[in-house]
């Protein structure tokens, strides 16, 4: 019988009632594999439904390729929201992944994942496999590719040019993986895409995405709060009558600056990216997803939230709503720690190439630590500055949240920013900001205690949210 903490892929009942209703909903949180065939899909496929015994289910995709399964090349399972049990969870599972999703091990390797999490390789690759059905080298070749089919099908670089974008060490290991995950070669799966007119039509370091998310969404909401803070230069905005139309900013990025455009649509977020070297294509599109939260699960979120009669209306008045998230863990802190004189301190930040619109707007990357450790800015943040730059300060998503908290109140930050940087860089969806006034503000209005908030577990960040929006 399943338990509430039994994970949903081990749930096979659910799982099946799932397919047989193409729930889209559960697009990501499981991969299901077909026996006879020898293909993986997403819940919602479009197929037959097959029989229950012909079935089997994985929670990612890389334990499916592990597994002998290929792709779907009707309902493509990768090009899923991600699992919103990457939101909820902050165990070594859930940390590596981020970083997985990040590129981490095409940058550093396993060693650098492991060195990063604090764990022996041996160790780490133990608990993958356990926890994910796929050890790190798995999980990245799965990710591989993923970043290499978007680039076959969306730009026209050379194959062999996309073999070493993706991440892949030769041709050979390129070839052979996507014909293992896709059932096909990368020639054909760019004829096809020919066939369909998926390519861009701009140049090579140009790529236009659509971004699913898992409805609702409170677009409006989330490019709102990233609008009301934009850094001229970082950041830029296009909106109308109707609300926020574009949103913007430069991506400082492993291999070089990159540049995005956001605009919602009703079925998905058009990502629009230019980058310097297109091997940072999968960590730029992973970024951009948590700064918009697009993994989150929002109907999971107001089942919990709903129960709370005074929080209900709250809730039914914003559907959807999201955490807001950063691209950058060290420029989100110190951000934060700068206030009104960010705006004065970005100016001091590298340029990036010039840009056609809508892009021509973003002409700046944010300073790195080492440029703020050095301009002319309050003693705290030089401190936190420095601490990032000798590395006694390390805030990026795969941290442990209890951790990174302890680093930031030994470097002078206070508790209620430190909760504030968790929410944000981690993307912790519950953390409750006890130290935002906004928050205590809209508490004291509708009459809650704020220390009795367990009700909201494990969704307090989104409490949070409806209560800020409360109070503006």
């Amino acid at each position: 019988m399943a338990t509430a903490t039994l994970p949903i892929w081990r749930d096979t009942e659910r799982c099946y009632r799932a397919v047989t209703a193409r729930d889209q909903r559960f697009d990501g949180q499981f991969i299901m594999a077909v026996r006879t065939t020898g293909i993986y899909c997403r819940p919602s496929c479009p197929a037959i439904t097959p029989k229950a015994q012909n079935v089997r289910f994985f929670p990612t995709s890389a334990a499916a390729q592990a597994g002998g399964y290929r792709a779907c090349r009707r309902c493509l399972p990768d090009a899923v929201p991600g699992s919103p049990d990457w939101n909820v969870r902050a165990d070594l599972a859930a940390r590596a992944m981020r970083l997985i999703a990040d590129g981490l091990v095409e940058r550093e390797g396993v060693p650098g994942l492991a060195r990063r999490l604090g764990y022996s390789e041996r160790q780490l690759g133990r608990v993958l496999t356990t926890e994910l059905g796929a050890g790190p080298l798995a999980l990245a070749r799965a990710h591989r590719a993923h970043s290499a089919r978007l680039l076959i099908e969306l730009s026209a670089l050379p194959l062999t040019d996309v073999a070493f974008a993706a991440g892949f060490s030769s041709i050979r290991q390129f070839n052979e993986t996507i014909r293992e995950v896709f059932a096909a070669t990368p020639s054909q799966l760019r004829a096809a895409s020919l066939r369909r007119g998926r390519r861009t039509e701009s140049g090579s370091t140009r790529l236009s995405l659509r971004l699913p998310f898992r409805a609702p969404l409170d677009a409006q909401g989330v490019l709102r709060y990233h609008a009301s803070r934009a850094l001229p230069g970082v950041e830029a905005v296009e909106e109308n009558a109707g609300g926020i139309t574009g949103y913007g900013r430069t991506l400082r990025l492993a291999d070089g600056p990159g540049l995005v455009w956001l605009s919602p649509q009703p079925d998905h977020v058009r990502c629009d990216l230019a980058l310097t070297d297109l091997r940072d294509l999968g960590s730029a599109v992973t970024r951009v997803r948590r700064l918009l939260d697009l993994d989150a699960d929002p109907e999971a979120v107001a089942r919990v939230l709903s129960a709370d009669p005074t929080l209900a209306p709250l809730v039914a008045g914003t559907p959807g709503l999201r955490v807001p998230g950063a691209v950058d863990g060290p420029e989100l802190v110190l951000r934060t720690l700068l206030g009104e004189a960010a705006a004065e301190v970005a100016a001091l930040g590298e340029p990036v190439p010039p840009a056609e619109p809508p892009m021509d707007a973003l002409t700046t990357l944010f300073p790195a630590p080492e440029v703020v450790a050095a301009a002319d800015v309050k003693p705290l943040v030089k401190t936190v500055a420095a601490a990032i730059v000798d590395g006694s300060l390390d805030p990026h998503v795969g941290r442990d949240p209890g951790e990174l908290r302890a680093e930031l109140l030994a470097c002078g930050v206070d508790a209620g920013t430190a909760d504030y940087v968790l929410m944000r860089v981690l993307g912790a969806p519950d953390v409750l900001l006890t130290g935002d006034p906004a928050v205590h503000r809209a508490a004291d209005a509708l009459g809650l205690d704020l220390a009795d908030a367990a009700r909201w577990q494990p969704w307090s960040s989104y409490a949070s949210r409806h209560l800020q929006s409360f109070a503006a």
